[in-house]
């Protein structure tokens, strides 16, 4: 069967100048997939007008008059966007039309509105945000990084499940490794709600390795990394400028003099293969899990590049089955 995604198509700083050629590029990518547009017909007619689709039945649109505003408030949004690119496209998923959605939009509408209306998988009372973020050999899975500002004892648990899930399903690592993000690796760091997920983790049926500090999200030395959504969102934002920061600087200095210019022409494929392992873009597309439907959250500012690679992520998430894996896991919790 062909897998189908929603693209909240209104999203994101640009809408239709990044969302749309995405898509036609992962559609000629993917001849498995099928994508709906949601948003303004008219608009995404005229965007579609220079692409010379083969297999036009691949590509709908479903129209929607609204669009959510990137600084709108959650339950303003829920309450009066009902005929926003971002509910239709969630409702798409709730009637089975497609199997996931993909947005660019204002994460705290996204997540009000997948909640409301997906519903949360049984035994899990909060979704978490996961992303997949580059090390030195594969990647790792990170979360929460912003759904929920603290977390329980209980609900880290539950993240290191899912995250767990997601990283078995997609990445075909048998029993990845859980490690719970702190200021130190001693038992005696870290506040009560740590300290207490750190002993319902070693109690539980996961591979977990214990705590880990923040060097750790990139060492290799586990495959999970756990925390509150708090923590999470300022680590990963930290890391996202670090790596901006490593290329430009690395830009400028080959760039000063002729004879660097020189040497980095000889080593240009080198260059470029470090520039796209530390390239956001292509990592952009993060999860939120625990939702009774998939749900990949675009970085408002991403590009066609960015957008393309979160499309992939939702099609590798249902192609692997991941709400599947994490239901059934969910269900011995």
């Amino acid at each position: 069967m062909a897998i189908t995604l929603a693209v909240d198509a209104m999203s994101g700083d640009v809408g239709v100048a990044v969302t749309v050629p995405s898509s036609v590029r992962f559609l000629r990518d993917y001849p498995d997939a099928k994508i709906f547009l949601v948003g303004d017909k008219r608009v995404l007619q005229k965007a579609l007008k220079k692409y010379n689709l083969q297999d036009k039945s691949r590509l709908q649109i479903f129209h929607a008059s609204q669009v959510v505003g990137m600084d709108e408030l959650p339950q303003v949004a829920l309450r009066n966007k009902k005929d926003s690119s971002m509910r239709i496209a969630i409702d798409l998923v709730k009637e089975n039309q497609v199997q996931a959605i993909i947005s660019s939009g204002n994460t705290g509408a996204l997540m009000a509105m997948a909640h409301f209306i997906l519903k949360m998988l049984p035994n899990i009372r909060r979704p978490a945000i996961a992303k997949l973020i580059p090390r030195k050999h594969g990647v790792t899975c990170a979360l929460d990084l912003g759904a929920n500002i603290d977390a329980t004892p209980e609900q880290l648990l539950k993240f290191g499940v899912m995250g767990s899930e997601l990283m078995r399903a997609t990445e075909q690592i048998k029993s990845p490794k859980v490690g719970l993000l702190n200021i130190g690796t001693e038992n005696t760091k870290g506040h009560e709600a740590i300290q207490k997920a750190h002993l319902l983790m070693q109690s539980s049926d996961l591979n977990y390795h214990g705590y880990v500090e923040g060097n750790d999200l990139f060492s290799g030395i586990v495959d999970v990394v756990v925390t509150d959504g708090f923590t999470g969102n300022v680590a990963l934002k930290t890391s996202e400028g670090l790596a901006r920061m490593i290329s430009n600087i690395l830009r400028d200095e080959l760039s000063k003099t002729w004879w660097r210019r020189c040497c980095a022409l000889v080593s240009l494929s080198a260059l470029q293969s470090f520039k796209m392992r530390l390239d956001a873009r292509c990592y952009n597309g993060a999860s939120l899990l625990g939702l009774q439907g998939i749900v990949v959250k675009s970085h408002g500012g991403a590009d066609e590049v960015g957008f393309y690679f979160a499309l992939v992520q939702a099609y590798t998430e249902v192609r692997d089955h991941i709400i599947e894996h994490i239901a059934q896991h969910a269900k011995k919790m």
